[in-house]
């Protein structure tokens, strides 16, 4: 099939069963090994581009093989490093400090492309934060009055623009259906430049922005593209500072205007993470082809609003694509059965994903070490496409043509409700007897006056976040104790081995405050996950959290113990080799549900407790075996909190619970830290205050610590680690950046409250530049420590 041919044939109709995304990396983290085999020079541009046309081909033929054939069912969403940079590249709206590794055209090359992601020498990388609720994080466009935006096609020499997978896709046979981030998302997803005028926002662009869209569009369209997927999950919140009326004319202006474009693909403009809400009659007003609905997180609209959807189709997403639980068919089909109903008659209904599948593994039939039992009752990508294809017969034929599948369902949550580990009454108990004393330690200024007492730390002390580097020589101990070719007691030397030279390094770098490096740790969460009851782990569960970072997220499917002890012997030994305070290091109850694949058949806030009460006893454990400092780390706080205001009084009201629950059984002389990243810590100030953490570390580098102001205004009392070095850039700070990034901190809150330390965990860094950096760091705090000391003489 070609694009000519493609353009002698009216558009085919939204295709009944599709998806609205799948996994990018490769059942076997492809594209990573691609991508970082060029970052180290192993590779040339060509062996990327042939890597990755071989990667995108196997996904087509992949989902075509799971019969998605029809017509624009497979999404074409590939990308080298993240959606939101590849429209910012495509667009040519580049940040000043970038701007001369682009053409005379605006567009970027391969390496330009990258070293808008990762940084470059004295160039500090775009910010990176999470998208939307999820743990998937994308990299922040620097938008101003003055930044250069106009299509510049491909996003980046070497790279597949979204035409370039159109046209490969059908010159291989297969009409894909590209998938971008649209206008209005794009807009509202972006900050302003540190150029940008007084009162500027980057929706101001929106016109600009519109304009290229309908380049990008007619490209597309030229490529034989017939349907094109335009993302719009900005429109289930309605926090942003710009305002929901603005929010609302910016959608009304976008979609009059990109619908008015001639020769155009038809245009489907998916809400997801939630409820379009008040978007939908206003996207139902313009000239789009189709919408969609996100009716898991979202629910079903109201009549009135799916009314204005006369003339449209609708892509109703009932198959989620944020978790691993088998869809209950039956509740789905309901769903799919009243929505067809109350649209207007004849409305086509497309059966899809809620989100895109980027959020969850490829294949659970490849899981052969995980209980069988557990596994039946999951659902990877894979299976999701055959679930709605299930779905989408039982819509079309009646629920007697999957009269099978429905009761195959039924009868496996059966199943799974009658297992001995979901429901375990002690532990029901135990959360019930939770009372408010137990979330409460002693006021702030008496544990203050205990901790200083004990621990003696000077102003302005240093310290990690706690993961040092995890070299290849521990990766391969491990990986050789879980095959068995190393005992446990040889395992456990080479890992006291490895704890014993991080605690030297750090004693003679200069650190205030130690760490035990985490060498036994495979992943902050799944180490827990694999010592606590009720988890399962995977084996090639790998989900994308950035770039070629990914993780294997674990599954938390029935009620929480703690058999024994999990990190005190470790903590111990790392503090029996240094007179320092030394950090027992956890992973807080909201982070470990957020980063797992967290059971659906409970509320959160009873999971959060279970969690909490494992924790509250480590932490114990850990003060009885002397450790005066503990760290529970929370970073995914910010991510879980709702994306509509009205729901986050509740969440707030558990995630903080849970945390003191975990922590308020602690001694005053104990110092609890706790750490967030890629926060946005001015939305969850009040939150973050109410978890009463004696020390917060939080990222603040790559923002030049601009949310610092919002943390003075709320008179934030307690301690706080603002990063001064962003460690997913492979850039080593100087003394001098990480001087001013103090300074500025210093003015905004004073050196008596403040903690110098990393932005995050070193476990992805090399320990070349860890240790160069942390140098670095601290002889930055010494600096500021020291001019801050000569002020009172």
């Amino acid at each position: 099939m070609s694009a000519s041919d493609t353009q002698l044939t009216a558009p085919a109709p939204l295709p009944a069963a599709t998806i609205l995304g799948y996994p990018r990396i490769g059942p076997d983290r492809e594209l990573k090994r691609a991508v970082e085999s060029y970052w180290k020079g192993a590779a040339t541009a060509a062996d990327l581009r042939e890597a990755t046309a071989s990667l995108r081909q196997a996904t087509r033929a992949r989902l075509v093989a799971l019969g998605l054939d029809a017509a624009s069912a497979v999404p074409a969403d590939s990308t080298l490093y993240d959606q939101v940079l590849d429209v910012t590249a495509a667009l040519g709206a580049v940040p000043a400090r970038f701007r001369d590794l682009c053409d005379e055209h605006g567009g970027l090359d391969l390496d330009g492309y990258f070293t808008l992601a990762r940084g470059e020498g004295d160039r500090p990388a775009l910010e990176m934060t999470k998208w939307l609720d999820s743990n998937y994080h994308y990299l922040v466009p620097e938008i101003d009055q003055d930044t250069p935006i106009s299509y510049v096609g491909s996003a980046a020499a070497g790279t597949a623009s979204p035409a370039d997978q159109v046209r490969d896709a059908v010159a291989a046979g297969t009409l894909p259906r590209p998938v971008v981030v649209g206008p209005v998302t794009y807009l509202l997803l972006a900050k302003p430049s540190d150029d940008a005028a007084p009162g500027f926002t980057p929706l101001d662009r929106l016109g600009d922005v519109i304009d290229a869209y309908g380049h990008l569009l007619m490209d597309l369209h030229e490529a034989g593209a017939q349907w094109v997927q335009l993302d719009e999950p900005a429109l289930a919140s309605d926090s942003w500072a710009v305002g929901r009326a603005r929010v609302l004319e910016a959608v009304r202006d976008a979609y009059t205007w990109l619908g008015a474009v001639v020769e155009r693909p038809r245009l489907l403009v998916a809400g997801s993470y939630g409820s379009l809400g008040d978007a939908l009659p206003v996207l139902g007003a313009t000239p789009v082809d189709a919408v969609g609905l996100d009716l898991v997180a979202g629910g079903l609209p109201h009549d009135q609003d799916l009314a204005a959807l006369a003339g449209k189709s609708v892509a109703a997403g009932v198959v989620s694509g944020r978790n691993i639980w088998r869809t209950d068919l039956d509740a789905a089909l309901t769903a799919l059965e009243r929505l067809r109903d109350a649209l207007p008659p004849g409305t086509p209904v497309t059966v899809t994903t809620s989100t895109s599948l980027l959020h969850v593994p490829h294949d659970v039939e490849r899981e052969t070490a995980l209980d069988p039992q557990v596994r039946s009752w999951l659902a990877f990508a894979d299976q999701k496409v055959g679930e709605v294809q299930v779905l989408a017969r039982g819509l079309a034929q009646g629920r007697e043509a999957v009269a099978a599948e429905l009761a195959e369902d039924a009868r496996l949550r059966a199943e799974r409700a009658a297992h001995p580990g979901v429901s375990r009454p002690e532990v029901r108990q135990a959360v019930a007897a939770v009372t408010e004393a137990d979330r409460t330690r002693a006021p702030y200024a008496e544990r203050q006056v205990a901790q200083q007492a004990r621990l003696g730390l000077p102003v302005l002390p240093t310290t990690t976040i706690g993961s040092f580097p995890q070299t290849s020589q521990i990766r391969r101990a491990r990986a050789a104790y879980r095959r068995g070719e190393l005992d446990q007691a040889a395992y456990e030397e080479a890992m006291r081995a490895e704890i014993a030279s991080v605690v030297r390094l750090q004693e003679e770098i200069g650190l205030d405050v130690l760490v035990h490096g985490e060498a036994e740790r495979n992943d902050m969460v799944q180490y827990f996950a694999e010592l606590l009851d009720g988890f399962a782990t995977t084996e090639h569960g790998w989900v994308q959290s950035y770039g070629s970072r990914c993780t294997r997220p674990s599954v938390l499917w029935g009620d929480v113990v703690r058999p024994a002890p999990m990190t005190v012997a470790w903590s111990s030994y790392a503090q029996s080799l240094t007179d320092r305070p030394l950090k027992g290091m956890l992973t807080g109850p909201v982070t470990i549900m957020a980063w797992s694949f967290v059971r659906d058949d409970v509320p959160r806030a009873q999971v959060a407790d279970q969690l909490g009460l494992a924790l509250r006893a480590e932490v114990a454990d850990l003060e009885a075996a002397g450790i005066g400092v503990v760290q529970v780390d929370e970073p995914a706080i910010r991510e879980t909190l709702p994306l509509r205001r009205a729901d986050r009084e509740e969440y707030l009201a558990w995630s903080v619970g849970s945390f003191r629950l975990a922590t308020g059984g602690a001694a005053p002389a104990t110092q609890v830290h706790t750490h967030l990243c890629y926060s946005e810590f001015d939305v969850v100030i009040d939150a973050v205050d109410h978890l009463d953490a004696d020390v917060t570390s939080i990222e603040a580098s790559r923002s030049r610590m601009d949310i610092l102001p919002a943390v003075a205004e709320h008179g934030f009392e307690r301690q706080l680690g603002p990063g001064v070095w962003d460690i997913h850039s492979p850039r080593v700070p100087s003394t001098q950046e990480c001087v001013e990034l103090l300074e500025r901190a210093v003015a905004a809150l004073g050196a008596q409250r403040l903690w110098a330390n990393p932005d995050c965990g070193l476990k992805t860094r090399g320990y070349e530049e860890v240790q160069a950096s942390l140098r670095n760091l601290v002889q930055a705090a010494a600096q500021v420590r020291a001019a801050e000391q000569a002020k009172d003489f």
